[in-house]
């Protein structure tokens, strides 16, 4: 470090770094440990998948009308705080509820104060790695060390209390990540930055906007096959730990399993940050879908929880080379000054529309077919995406094999 520079320069990115780290702890819970809680208070299959379902139609609505406050207003921190505060207060009411109709109706207040702190935090992160003149994913890493670390801790910690104590958990932690926000540094979240944000939140898209992109023939056809993997993804999602529980797993062994996934996507990340523009992106969309699909294939013939935990580390290779390759497919084929809502429709597509499917039509098959048919339809739509993709590469090949990597010199 010069003389000239402070030994403070770099808090900014230090304090989100910590906000970062502590926010990925309320994913795990909502995500992992929810569905369990949901379970203790005697809720069947197909109502925990309406709960599930719940969260992604709230976000289609609270991602715009809170990008559009921040906008309005030029903060990002005081935003945050304010989806923190609603957090706490839905969370310290749903912790009383017992009622089926009672926690659908707080569990919507508590998402639509939830899931626009992750675009927002992106937001973020990139403006002040920008403002430093370093790599946005040496602050968003800390998001996924943090989700490892609550993952594991989470699970040890409801084992000794019980799954009635997810709530009480939610509640320190959204705590402590309010605490936090006083530390950091306020950014104006503008839609220029949003167009490298890695969960773009759901923007204003202008009309003509809108309609220029859906008429492009290959966004349609990427839109789709995205879909259709999404549906069998958030279908894992959201009833991973409920399989795990009926192999009599302990929450700590659903800790593990999440571990697995969480440290297992980070090399990746960084591997395809440097090296991945040397393969085209079709080929990779198809060769992560495959990944999905015997991912799934694995948890319907799995009956130990141990063999789940080594089944989540192939998050790496699906999720992980999927999501990074998605995003630079998107900056392709999507134009600079269209690429704000471009990815605002990919936010809708991957996360919203399809958890509000996948939550319905999930649930009713867990509950009727079992977890072995369950995955094997999960499987069923990564296949067919898989076969999306190919086919579009196949197309742009001229129907012929081709070529797997771009021209380039390195």
């Amino acid at each position: 470090m010069s003389p000239g520079r402070s030994s403070g320069q770099y808090s900014d990115q230090n304090w989100l770094r910590s906000f970062m780290f502590t926010l990925f702890g309320t994913s795990v819970l909502v995500v992992s440990y929810f569905p369990l809680f949901y379970t203790h208070l005697g809720f069947t299959s197909p109502q925990i998948g309406i709960l599930y379902s719940i969260g992604p139609l709230i976000s289609i609505l609270s991602n715009l009308f809170w990008s559009m406050v921040s906008d309005r207003l030029g903060t990002i921190k005081k935003i945050m705080a304010i989806l923190l505060a609603g957090q706490l207060v839905t969370a310290l009411i749903l912790a009383r509820a017992t009622d089926f109709g009672v926690v659908m109706l707080i569990l919507s207040l508590f998402y639509f104060f939830y899931y626009p702190l992750f675009p927002l935090a992106d937001t973020m992160a990139i403006k002040i790695a920008q403002r430093h003149g370093r790599n946005f994913i040496t602050i968003r890493v800390f998001g996924s060390l943090g989700y490892s670390f609550f993952a594991l801790t989470i699970g040890y910690v409801l084992r000794a209390l019980g799954p009635s104590s997810s709530i009480a958990v939610c509640i320190v932690i959204v705590i402590i990540a309010l605490l936090i926000t006083v530390g950091l540094k306020d950014v104006r979240r503008t839609g220029e930055n949003m167009q490298h944000a890695a969960v773009p939140a759901a923007e204003p898209a202008r009309a003509g906007g809108l309609k220029q992109i859906l008429l492009q023939k290959e966004v349609l056809w990427f839109f789709g096959s995205v879909f259709v993997l999404a549906i069998g993804y958030r279908m894992n999602e959201a009833f991973l730990t409920l399989s795990l529980k009926a192999m009599n797993a302990g929450d700590e062994i659903i800790g593990w399993s999440l571990l697995a996934s969480a440290l297992s996507e980070i090399p990746v990340f960084f591997a395809l940050s440097k090296y991945g523009d040397r393969f085209k992106e079709l080929p990779l969309l198809a060769f992560a879908s495959l990944m999905f699909a015997a991912r799934f294939l694995f948890m319907a013939l799995a009956n130990e929880p141990v063999v789940v935990v080594a089944i989540q580390a192939m998050h790496s290779v699906s999720f992980g080379i999927y999501y990074v390759t998605a995003v630079r497919y998107i900056t392709r084929i999507i134009p600079d000054h269209l690429r704000a809502t471009g990815m605002a429709i990919f936010t809708v597509v991957w996360s919203s529309a399809a958890g509000l499917l996948s939550g319905t039509f999930g649930g009713l098959i867990y509950e009727d077919a079992g977890r072995t048919v369950f995955y094997v339809v999960a499987m069923s739509f990564s296949l067919l995406a898989f076969a999306g993709f190919f086919a579009k590469h196949l197309a742009d090949t001229g129907f012929g094999f081709g070529r797997y990597w771009r021209r380039k010199d390195y």
